[in-house]
Formats: C-alpha cells, sequence, structure tokens
C-alpha cells in the first residue's frame, strides 16, 4: 500500500504544480479551444492540460522505478509518449481523425512487442484455458487498448468528466491490483494516474481553467487499458473481462452508443455529435455540475462492482 501512497502523492502534487504552467503554454502556442455548437463551454480555454497530468505520472513512475525498481510504470508511459505527441499535434494543428487512429495502434502495437500483451482467455470458474497465438494476441491486445483509449476521449465533453472518471477507474483499478500478489505492481501505476486526475481535476472542474484536450484524454485512456491488461485483465477469464469493463462502464456504454448511433445514422464513427450521454442530461435540464456529479456517482456504482466481482476470482 505504501508506494502506491507515495505515487499518488507525488503525482497530485505534481499535477497541482504543473497544470497552471501547462496553462501558460498553451496560451503562448495558441491551443485555444474555442466555443462551438456542440461544445458547453462559453469562453475560449486553454486546451493542453494533458501535458501536466502525462509530466506528473511520469515523474511519480520515475520515483516508484528509482526507489524501488518497479519499471512497469515507466515503461507504459514511456509507451503512451506516443500519444501524448499525437494529442499535442491534435490539440495545437488538428489532426485527421485517421491519423490519430494510425498513432493508437501504433501505440498499442508497441505496447505490444514490449510484452505487455493479452496472452490468452480462460473459461469461467477454472474449466478450461485457451492461450493465443502471436496473431490474436497482437488484435486482442490492439483491440482492447484503442477502445478503451477511445472511451476516455469520447467523454471528455464536460468540466470535470473525462478527469474525475477517470480518477475513480484508477484507484479501483489500484485496490483490485493490490489483492492479487501477481499484479500488486501496477497498483502504483494506479495510484499515479489517480493522482495526476485529481491534481489537474483542481483547475478541470467547473468552471474549467483549462482542458486536457487530446493530449490528456489519449493518455489516460491507453494508460488505463495498458494496466488492466497489466494487471487484472493478462489471462482473460470472463470474469477478468467484465471487471475491467465495469470499471470503465459509463465511457464503454457511451462510445458503444455513440459508434452505433452514427452508423444507424451513415455518419462517420469519428464525426462529432451531441448524442453524448452527457449531452442528454444537460438536454434534461440538469446543471453541468449535476451532471458530472450524476456521472460520478454512476462510475462509483460500477466500480464498487467490479470491485466486488474481482475478490470472487
Amino acid at each position: 500500500m505504501t508506494p502506491s501512497i507515495i505515487t499518488f502523492v507525488v503525482a497530485l502534487v505534481a499535477a497541482f504544480a504543473l497544470t497552471p504552467v501547462a496553462e501558460w503554454f498553451a496560451r503562448k502556442v495558441n491551443a485555444i479551444d474555442h466555443p462551438k455548437d456542440r461544445n458547453v463551454h462559453v469562453e475560449p480555454t486553454p486546451r493542453l492540460g494533458g501535458l501536466a497530468i502525462y509530466l506528473a505520472i511520469l515523474i511519480a513512475c520515475v520515483v516508484e522505478f528509482v526507489v524501488r525498481g518497479n519499471f512497469i510504470g515507466l515503461h507504459i508511459a514511456l509507451v503512451g509518449s506516443i500519444l501524448v505527441v499525437v494529442g499535442f499535434i491534435d490539440d495545437t494543428r488538428d489532426m485527421r481523425p485517421l491519423l490519430k487512429l494510425s498513432g493508437q495502434i501504433l501505440a498499442a502495437v508497441v505496447l505490444w512487442v514490449t510484452g505487455v500483451r493479452i496472452l490468452g482467455i480462460a473459461a469461467p470458474f477454472g474449466s478450461g484455458y485457451h492461450h493465443f497465438d502471436d496473431v490474436t494476441s497482437l488484435l486482442t491486445t490492439v483491440a482492447w487498448t484503442v477502445g478503451i483509449t477511445n472511451t476516455i476521449n469520447l467523454i471528455d465533453g464536460l468540466d470535470g468528466l473525462a478527469a474525475g472518471v477517470t480518477a475513480i477507474a484508477a484507484a479501483t483499478l489500484c485496490l483490485m491490483a493490490l489483492q492479487k500478489q501477481q499484479s500488486m505492481a501496477v497498483a502504483p501505476v494506479a495510484a499515479a494516474i489517480c493522482g495526476a486526475s485529481t491534481g489537474f481535476l483542481r483547475y478541470n472542474f467547473n468552471p474549467a481553467k483549462i482542458f486536457m484536450g487530446d493530449t490528456g484524454s489519449q493518455l489516460l485512456g491507453f494508460m488505463l487499458a495498458a494496466i488492466a491488461i497489466a494487471g487484472t485483465f493478462k489471462n482473460a477469464a470472463t470474469i477478468a473481462v467484465v471487471v475491467p469493463v465495469l470499471v470503465l462502464g459509463v465511457p464503454v456504454f457511451d462510445t458503444t452508443f455513440a459508434i452505433i448511433r452514427r452508423a444507424v445514422h451513415g455518419k462517420p464513427i469519428f464525426t462529432a455529435d451531441r448524442g453524448h450521454l452527457h449531452h442528454r442530461l444537460l438536454d434534461r435540464g440538469l446543471s453541468h455540475k449535476q451532471v458530472v456529479m450524476v456521472l460520478y456517482l454512476v462510475t462509483l456504482i460500477l466500480c464498487a462492482a467490479a470491485y466486488a466481482l474481482s475478490r470472487m476470482s
């Protein structure tokens, strides 16, 4: 537990200290999110907060490596640098969706090549195990990683929503990793993600002074996907598949229905719209803060269910 507390505090303090610097830098390079029809903010807002989140996680993972020799967090964060670069380009110049997707796939492939991969699938209750060949392992790992990367990216539509949901999910994955001896190495990484998201939330909660942008949302989604593989999901028994999906239930549900909705209406999957869950709740008369709190509560309930389920496995 102590290493996780340390990485949480280091990431929290670092994100808290670095976010104002990221805000200043975003203004210098004109990485500003101007209000559009589908946006809910009304003031131009800097959008490079993901740089502060990334550096906070990186610092915490370096501390963990130096103090305990645990390299998994630094490994995942360094691979995640690919998405930080992709997100930075998108936040400052805009990038075509297919190029963003290519960057996500590249990061997932590098993750697999460097040993963080889904190895196979087991039937529930220990009734058999099927080991994946390399091709199946690669495709499954890429699909999972790219999918979760985009779920966080797509829910980043309200002040504090993506950061808060990520913090809750990461805290849950940390607790689940601590209860499994073979997964304990990823607990400090999950704690660092939670700490960085929480520290950033101080500036991102409504009314937000800065957005995380794609630089942050893609990185956080990628890191959650990676620690789920490295910790609770490496040998994907049925119950182990359900647990991380439950933890990320809100963004997974929202993304799934966004894909279905756009397919039904004949629109490209990456086309932005106002059909997300948070938009629908806003349209029903809830305030910005009320919507965020409702989705936090739903996330907490799903994470509690996932934690209870994990203790059965």
